[in-house]
């Protein structure tokens, strides 16, 4: 019982000095001159920086186990690119490994120590690079702010019955599983509504100080969440624990008048996403195959001849056909 009440009373504790304090807000977090200046991810935290590094890579193998990347490197040097001049002008203090992962539903996450994953669907819903740039900043500020270890300690001291559960159960058993079949652990990705709050704040901050217009961020999150009402589906369930509320958009929206001075130019669009883009919707179209045609017999040219065989095997010996180089004939 007394073992308990020490257990009780260090609890208290940690939640009292995890809790935000009167007159603690550093001004500096809202002065995009600022950035790399400051440290946003300063707070009450049992993971080092060597071990959040370590703890997030442990977490990208488990998710690239399961996951299905995508590793065409035109896709995958555009995306991470674009993700790592976001970050060259963040506050982060480790570096980004960013991956493409395959899969339709709208969504982008970032475990601790910078292991970062774009959905294919993500970048297919975004109009512009600057909108696809403004999802990416809003998750490097979770990881610059050390949103998800902190998450992780002040739960870990609020619980101190479930320690041996997630240090000897496994990070497995408390996950939420995507259409994608990628299991992600919650305690390092649902994040109370402050650091949500913190993450617009920063993403802001990093978007704008990178060039692109701020203002797409708000514009693709209302844009979304329109379509997911429309099309329920369409976010993925860890993307759908943190939505904009209508708070958190006029918040945005003052975050944007107050603190970010006008530039006389921003970057919306470049040829590069729209290239990208158009690639990955040529790559989804060639792996699409109509239901009504999947069940029926194939034709395809015999290999040295000009005549034409049935396929009575379908699909596999069509892959096979679709994957050799076609070879045009000089005249």
């Amino acid at each position: 019982m007394r073992r308990l009440s020490v257990f009780a009373i260090a609890a208290a504790t940690a939640l009292a000095l995890l809790s935000p304090q009167p007159g603690f807000a550093d001004n500096k977090k809202k002065d995009p001159d600022e950035i790399g200046n400051r440290d946003v991810g300063r707070g009450m935290n049992i993971y080092s920086l060597e071990k959040e590094i370590a703890l997030g890579k442990q977490l990208a193998q488990e998710v690239e186990r399961q996951a299905k990347l995508i590793d065409d490197p035109i896709i995958s040097e555009y995306v991470n690119r674009v993700g790592q001049n976001l970050v060259r002008n963040s506050d982060a203090k480790v570096p980004f490994t960013i991956k493409v992962i395959d899969a339709e539903e709208v969504n982008a996450f970032a475990l601790p120590g910078g292991f970062f994953f774009v959905n294919s669907g993500l970048i297919m819903k975004a109009e512009s690079e600057a909108e696809l740039a403004g999802v990416m900043a809003h998750e490097i500020a979770h990881v610059a702010a050390r949103h998800g270890t902190r998450q992780a300690t002040k739960g870990t001291f609020a619980n101190f019955a479930t320690i041996p559960l997630i240090f000897m159960g496994g990070w497995t058993g408390y996950g939420v599983r995507q259409a994608a079949s990628v299991l992600v652990p919650v305690a390092f990705l649902k994040f109370s509504r402050g650091f949500e709050e913190e993450a617009d704040l920063l993403g802001l901050q990093y978007l704008y100080k990178t060039g692109y217009d701020p203002t797409a961020f708000v514009d693709f999150f209302e844009k979304i969440q329109t379509l997911e009402k429309r099309k329920p589906g369409t976010m993925s369930k860890i993307f759908s624990t943190h939505p904009l509320t209508d708070d958190r958009i006029k918040k945005a929206q003052k975050n944007i008048q107050e603190l970010l001075k006008p530039k006389p130019e921003y970057i919306v669009n470049t040829s590069e996403f729209d290239r990208v883009k158009a690639r990955l919707i040529a790559m989804e179209n060639r792996h699409k195959i109509d239901p009504k045609e999947a069940n029926r017999p194939r034709l395809r040219k015999k290999a040295g001849t000009g005549t034409t065989i049935g396929d009575e095997s379908g699909d596999e010996k069509a892959s096979d056909e679709d994957e050799r180089p076609t070879l045009k004939r000089r005249d």
